[in-house]
């Protein structure tokens, strides 16, 4: 959040709620009562909290219309809405295509291009899905999804029509997507990133997904950068491999900040009582990813760190937070 140069801090929390298998009714019912007791502590001008890991839509909006119920106030409490409640439009593609603007200038600034490269994404959910469609629209042949029991390798390019369907529409499991795709090959459990040979490689589902060996293989199978959609799915010891061994690498903090950006694009809009088009906030997140790359970029280079996006990132938004506390006087 420091990072985005918005005017937002950042906190992490959530449930130990499994929705699998459970129905509509079951969900509401438990997203209600963790409203109940959450709507205490939050509030337009005090905490904001967002959807992450198997809180969409659906959840964001039966936890709204509890906030609501219980406060009888509408204010723009959590963000992730539906447009029909004072959403905002690019917020569902945010984090993904964010991934992808970082993406794209990082590789940029040393001296390749995106277009033509074969990519690796790994999830399919929301972030996953949408690194795909921008990547696709960037020129870049995606050719992986996965999910928590398997992934997918289809060589062809991965229809990303199919999987918007399997998992948004039908919420199934990625191994259907043989049913839209026969020629593609499902594999059970882990294994993607030793799987295939690609240039780039963005983890897209959760932590602590890409280990060592991924990282050697990867490396192996001349991979020249690794950019992380999830929130830290590189371990540490494949993160400083990939490094070591001249790997362009974009920590989580800084390639994944897009959905939080337009979290705070998305309070913005409820606080002016007001919309911006799709173009407006694509082109504003747009804008926040170049300058999260550039930021990093120099602060590393500052340092004598340069081509160490993780000490540039970590350095940069140390900066900004510091100068804020200084600014404030430090307690």
């Amino acid at each position: 959040n420091s990072l985005t140069g918005l005017p937002i801090g950042g906190g992490k929390g959530g449930s130990n709620f499994d929705p699998k298998g459970k129905s509509d009714r079951e969900v509401m019912a438990f997203c209600q009562s963790f409203m109940t007791e959450l709507c205490k502590y939050i509030g337009a001008d005090t905490d904001v909290p967002a959807g992450d890991i198997g809180t969409g839509a659906r959840e964001i909006g039966y936890m709204f219309g509890q906030y609501k119920r219980i406060r009888g106030v509408y204010e723009g409490v959590l963000t992730g809405k539906g447009l029909s409640y004072g959403g905002s439009l690019a917020r569902t593609e945010a984090t993904g295509y964010g991934l992808l603007y970082l993406t794209d200038e990082l590789l940029k600034l040393n001296g390749i291009e995106l277009a033509g490269k074969t990519v690796a994404v790994s999830g399919a959910g929301n972030v996953a899905i949408y690194a795909c469609e921008k990547a696709q629209q960037l020129g870049a042949k995606v050719i992986t999804v996965s999910d928590s029991n398997g992934y997918v390798v289809d060589e062809e390019g991965i229809d990303l029509a199919a999987v918007k369907e399997i998992k948004e529409v039908k919420r199934g499991r990625i191994k259907d997507y043989l049913n839209y795709r026969p020629n593609a090959k499902y594999v059970e459990g882990a294994g993607l990133w030793q799987a295939v040979k690609v240039d780039v490689a963005l983890p897209c589902a959760t932590q602590n997904e890409l280990h060592l060996e991924d990282a050697k293989q990867l490396v192996a199978n001349g991979c020249v950068a690794v950019c992380e959609g999830a929130n830290m799915p590189t371990t540490l010891e494949a993160t400083q491999y990939l490094q070591e061994n001249g790997v362009i690498f974009a920590p989580g903090k800084a390639a994944n900040a897009g959905g939080v950006a337009t979290s705070a694009l998305e309070m913005s809009q409820n606080s002016e009582r007001l919309s911006w088009t799709f173009e407006e906030v694509d082109a504003k997140l747009k804008n926040i990813m170049v300058n999260i790359c550039h930021n990093m970029d120099d602060a590393a280079k500052r340092y004598g760190m340069e081509g160490n996006y993780v000490a540039g990132a970590n350095i940069a938004g140390f900066e900004k937070v510091v100068d804020a506390m200084t600014a404030q006087g430090i307690v």
